[in-house]
């Protein structure tokens, strides 16, 4: 293979996934997990909204973020912390007819 053919190739590479990574986004979903770290702590006085993120191809985990009162801050609360399992299923309930 000739140089300027493996640079043509590489670059058509590169393109491709570029624009796989941002349809994607463009589409709302993410190509990697939300959440790196997550709360664990008792915020629930401090939170104005819940949304809860199922598993996607993208991401195996169940990801829930708050935002908080006053300053907006989203935060992603740790799933495993008890008080957060009370919060699922208070949304998981709320969701069905």
């Amino acid at each position: 293979m000739s140089r300027i053919s493996i640079v043509v190739f590489a670059t058509f590479l590169a393109i491709i996934s570029m624009s796989e990574g941002m349809s994607l986004r463009g589409l709302g979903v993410e190509p990697r997990c939300r959440c790196i770290e997550t709360e664990s702590r008792r915020i629930g006085k401090l939170i104005e909204s819940v949304e809860l993120f199922p598993p996607t191809p993208h991401c195996e985990d169940t990801e829930i973020i708050a935002t908080l009162k006053g300053t907006a801050q989203e935060i992603c609360l740790d799933t495993k912390a008890p008080w957060v399992k009370k919060v699922i299923q208070k949304i998981l309930s709320n969701r069905k007819p």
